[in-house]
């Protein structure tokens, strides 16, 4: 168990070290911060913190780092929410403003604000096209628990999903719920269905909401396989000014990292779906990518009503100022928010 003590000794380094990039030592902690206590007792708690995992000693250096796992605990349990300065907040307004009425130009300007705030490396997908329509929903039972999702769009695309659920009405019962999602989705694009009616289904079915959610998760999936999402991004060689990144091959590979646009997209996309209206941050190897592995990652969703629409992404070494990454992320989030639903009111649609 850690101690309220030793938390304390962690964040400190952890701020010391995310400021100066340096190791930091037992007396730099007791000369920084009043903890009423000896260099010789932070030496002791230290030495407790290295043994939990959660510091490292780098080389031969007398000072201490925080390990990935050190940047864990200080991110979940420790991390403190940050204002926006009054700079902050302007720069944003003028760079991402209503007056903003194309989409390229907005996601252009979007990732660079970012960038430029944070000084890490930014990536946007742009709106993925919600204008697809779906013509036909088909459920076809296959056993007690699953049923088989044929979706069919506009341009007479046909996709089959399997989808489990707990409960699975007859056959009977499935042909009515693909009439009624089917009258729902006709004529119209994802951002534009009746979500009156799409919670009256709900409510109607409440046995098989479970099933109902899934069927829609797989539309979503199935318009976004539709489409080849454009990538935007900004601020890649912010990286090298950091120590961290002072190695050529460790450079070199975060670069390959980020020009594979897949790569990037399936990254956006990793985390937990649970938590999808939620900024995810993954240190260093959470994210299961080798050439990021000495990098974090802070990413959100930003959506139209309650679908989610695109993703936008920090990376930048672990050694990340999470708490004023998080913040600004956040208010970039709502920023986007608020302005694709008001270019989806003027316009009608995405002005592309």
């Amino acid at each position: 168990m850690i101690n309220d003590r030793k938390f304390k000794i962690l964040e400190a380094i952890i701020n010391d070290y995310i400021a100066t990039a340096e190791p930091v030592g037992s007396r730099t902690i007791a000369r920084k911060y009043n903890f009423g206590i000896s260099p010789a007792t932070i030496r002791n708690e230290m030495s407790d913190l290295e043994d939990m995992g959660l510091i490292e000693q780098p080389h031969t250096s007398a000072g201490r780092i925080p390990s990935q796992k050190g940047y864990r605990m200080y991110v979940d349990n420790m991390m403190r929410s940050r204002e926006l300065t009054r700079d902050e907040i302007e720069f944003l307004k003028n760079a991402i403003s209503l007056n903003v009425n194309r989409l390229e130009y907005l996601m252009q300007q979007t990732a660079k604000a970012l960038s430029m705030l944070t000084n890490y490396t930014t990536v946007v997908t742009e709106p993925e096209s919600f204008k697809m329509k779906i013509k036909h929903i088909q459920l076809v039972p296959v056993d007690n628990n699953t049923v088989a999702a044929v979706i069919v769009t506009d341009d007479n695309a046909i996709k089959n999903h399997i989808i489990k659920a707990k409960d699975i009405p007859n056959a009977e019962g499935l042909f009515i719920i693909s009439n009624e999602l089917s009258e729902i989705l006709k004529d119209s694009s994802l951002v534009d269905v009746d979500s009156e009616a799409t919670n009256k289904l709900i409510e109607k079915h409440s046995k098989y909401q479970e099933l109902i959610a899934k069927v829609f998760k797989a539309i979503v999936t199935t318009v976004r396989q539709e489409r080849d999402v454009q990538l935007y991004t900004s601020g890649v060689r912010n990286l090298l000014g950091f120590p961290e990144f002072s190695d050529v091959e460790k450079v070199k590979n975060v670069f390959q990292a980020i020009e594979e646009k897949d790569m990037l997209i399936t990254l956006l996309g990793k985390g937990d779906e649970n938590a999808a209206d939620k900024i995810q941050i993954l240190i260093g190897g959470e994210n299961n990518m080798e050439q990021l592995k000495d990098c974090s990652i802070v990413k959100a969703n930003y959506r139209v009503g309650r679908n989610s629409i695109g993703r936008i992404g920090v990376i930048g070494p672990t050694r990340m100022n999470y708490s004023q990454t998080v913040s600004i992320l956040d208010e970039i989030v709502k920023k986007l928010d608020v302005i694709i639903d008001s270019m989806l009111e003027d316009n009608g649609g995405y002005n592309e």
